[in-house]
């Protein structure tokens, strides 16, 4: 055990507090209902650091979280998706409904949770359970404010009313598009899923599997990928069995064997640093400390970045047929940009498919955020010379006569 453990462990799943005790346990929670002990009574060493305490006896030293916006718009393990208008068929949009005495969010959520739906919707004193759908596909939130009506059962809660919903995802997992397969005919044409590394790569790959229903191949074989459920990395690249191939990389040769491509571009100070923490800790883990202050990371920078120039100047080059997509953009409102991108692969659009990813979006390969770098590895240096290549892929990119970078790739 580790303060950072406990921490990491609290906020993934969406609490407020994280307390430690007896050196060794971890408790996370919304509210603190304890009163103050003494400091000096926190006084056990942290089993997995010892330079930390983690408590005492019957003493928790409690820590409140710093979380991203999504993860605190939680409520233990439901996430909190908003304020919603009635739909106009209730009862097409939500099939079950049940009256709660005493409504809580928890006893809504949990009663959804039974009847193993994905939406847990307080209405008053009314719970509804479904799932999303066009009729009720939580794509427009009204204000916060239109739902504040205390539950009866919890006095720090809002339970909605009759014309506006508070709407929670719950735990259960939507089905709707978890079902994968090779394609039923191999494929005359390849289709590439280009990136620079750390741009998302995995993560469309999710998407676009979740999206279509069929699995995604690769260039290179990765067994930890594999073994996460994407089945298609085993193929070769040329088996013609997968939907597309995940690719980083550029050149004329590489990327004339491929017939078209969907190009994924992510900001280059966030790409570099993501793909650092990758090389060094993981899939979903962490470069240390030592990494990010000793020689691997100006090396690294100086090595990467002209390829992440580089690798979107080819693409653009020499790529035959190539949509792109800004990862930032697809993060910000996935529904549309993934629906261009099932398009683009010459697939029938479900609403209701892609409303399902939506509830899913993040599978297994998002680090939780919570430990970032207390400063700015880029020196003024690197920052200079990343605008730089920020600008010439820009002028490259509206040359192609589609939108330039977003502004938030330029450091403020």
């Amino acid at each position: 055990m580790t303060v950072f453990r406990c921490q990491d462990n609290c906020a993934e799943r969406g609490y407020m507090y994280a307390g430690l005790e007896f050196g060794a346990e971890c408790y996370c929670g919304h509210k603190i209902q304890t009163a103050n002990a003494s400091e000096s009574e926190c006084n056990m060493e942290c089993k997995g650091e010892r330079s930390n305490t983690c408590g005492g006896a019957n003493r928790l030293s409690i820590y409140r979280l710093e979380l991203s916006q999504e993860s605190a718009r939680r409520y233990g393990s439901a996430i909190f998706k908003g304020c919603f208008r009635r739909p106009d068929n209730v009862t097409m949009a939500l099939p079950f409904s049940v009256f709660i005495q005493n409504m809580s969010v928890d006893k809504c959520v949990d009663t959804c949770t039974e009847k193993e739906k994905s939406l847990a919707v307080l209405a008053g004193d009314r719970c509804h359970c479904g799932f999303p759908t066009p009729l009720f596909s939580l794509h427009e939130p009204e204000d916060e404010g239109m739902c504040l009506q205390r539950c009866l059962g919890e006095e720090f809660e809002s339970c909605g009313n009759d014309e506006y919903f508070v709407a929670y995802q719950t735990q259960v997992q939507d089905n709707r598009c978890m079902d994968r397969h090779f394609l039923p005919t191999r494929a005359n044409q390849l289709v590439a899923l280009a990136s620079f590394p750390g741009a998302g790569n995995t993560w469309a790959r999710h998407l676009i599997e979740l999206a279509t229903g069929f699995y995604t191949g690769s260039y290179y074989f990765d067994g930890s990928l594999y073994n996460k459920g994407f089945k298609g990395e085993r193929d070769h690249w040329r088996s013609g069995r997968t939907i597309c191939i995940k690719t980083h990389e550029s050149g004329k040769k590489e990327i004339e064997a491929f017939h078209s491509g969907i190009l994924m571009i992510r900001n280059p100070y966030k790409a570099l640093m993501a793909e650092f923490n990758r090389k060094y800790g993981g899939h979903v883990g962490f470069a240390s400390q030592a990494h990010w202050k000793g020689k691997e990371w100006p090396e690294f920078v100086k090595n990467y970045a002209p390829w992440w120039a580089s690798h979107t100047l080819d693409w653009l080059h020499y790529g035959k047929n190539v949509h792109v997509v800004h990862f930032e953009a697809l993060k910000r409102d996935l529904f549309s940009h993934l629906k261009g991108m099932v398009e683009f692969l010459g697939l029938e659009v479900s609403e209701e498919r892609l409303l399902c990813v939506e509830g899913q979006k993040d599978g297994n390969f998002k680090r939780s955020g919570l430990r970032k770098l207390e400063y700015n590895p880029y020196t003024p240096e690197m920052q200079a010379n990343i605008d730089r290549l920020i600008r010439t892929v820009d002028g490259a990119l509206k040359k192609r006569n589609v939108s330039g970078v977003p502004d938030e790739y330029m450091p403020r």
